[in-house]
């Protein structure tokens, strides 16, 4: 594959990872298109699929994020991957998530990865990273009135930047022959709790942060009532519960070997995220 005659369409491309990545390859030299339900190049929704065709016309390259805050959609994805095939892609970088390799293949992450493996016209490189920094700063970690609510114990994770796994997903889509088949589990350079973390944001911002280490059920309840769906909260107890039990990631250098630079530590991240804690509104 060339890069001048390229087109990649990237999913979820106003996301945390898809407008890092989609910024990358610009920068690189390659054709990116961004799909998303609203604000992206083209509107891509997984339950339409007459948006599906419309997306895929003209690309060579894929990155694949599947339909988020679900459990159960393999087959959807995979009628998505049939029509991709045809439609020309010939590589594909999926999004998928740290340890799943160990997952059994009946769990939808799981199975996607599987289905690639066993498509033999398209080639692909599965990416596997722990849980994101950017958790802190955007979505479900980002402190409520200095309190960090999550049940993770004292275990620890080791957090990944979204610029890291932009970083590694560019270097896929650029040279698809090289990373074809691989599989990386991608980390930050260091494990740490909540807690550290925490501290790591307080010390920048000069607020006060703390982990509030809440209870499974009262959280998993909670995040239900909030808008996220029941079968999802059994996911967010599962992955809780891997890190409370100190199953959470482990360092690697897999973003050194694929990108040459080794990933961003946490303090860095925090440093460059600190508005987000401290702007006016920010609780």
């Amino acid at each position: 594959m060339t890069n001048s005659a390229s087109d990649t369409l990237v999913l979820a491309g106003t996301g945390k990872t898809g407008s890092r990545l989609a910024a990358r390859l610009a920068e690189r030299g390659l054709n990116a298109r961004t799909a998303a339900r609203n604000g992206a190049d083209v509107r891509f929704d997984w339950d339409d699929p007459a948006t599906h065709r419309v997306a895929l016309h003209g690309v060579d390259r894929l990155y694949l994020v599947a339909p988020a805050m679900r459990v159960d959609f393999a087959d959807q994805v995979s009628t998505f991957l049939d029509l991709a095939e045809a439609s020309g892609v010939r590589h594909v970088t999926y999004l998928s998530a740290y340890g799943i390799d160990q997952a059994p293949p009946q769990v939808a992450l799981r199975a996607v990865e599987l289905d690639l493996i066993g498509r033999g016209s398209i080639t692909h490189s599965i990416l596997r990273p722990a849980w994101f920094m950017q958790n802190f700063s955007e979505t479900f970690l980002k402190p409520v009135d200095g309190i960090i609510s999550v049940p993770t114990g004292d275990g620890s994770e080791a957090f990944i930047d979204a610029e890291d796994i932009a970083a590694v997903a560019a270097e896929t889509l650029l040279s698809p022959d090289t990373h074809a088949g691989a599989a990386h589990a991608l980390t930050g350079p260091e494990a740490i709790t909540v807690s550290e973390a925490a501290e790591v944001i307080a010390a920048l911002t000069g607020m006060s942060v703390k982990h509030d280490d809440i209870d499974r059920d009262l959280w998993i309840q909670s995040s239900v009532a909030a808008g996220v769906p029941a079968e999802y909260g059994e996911m967010l107890r599962t992955l809780t519960e891997t890190i409370a039990a100190g199953m959470g990631s482990r360092p690697n250098d897999n973003v050194q070997k694929v990108t040459g630079a080794p990933p961003i530590r946490f303090a860095e991240f925090a440093r460059r995220s600190a508005r987000a804690w401290t702007q006016a509104g920010s609780s």
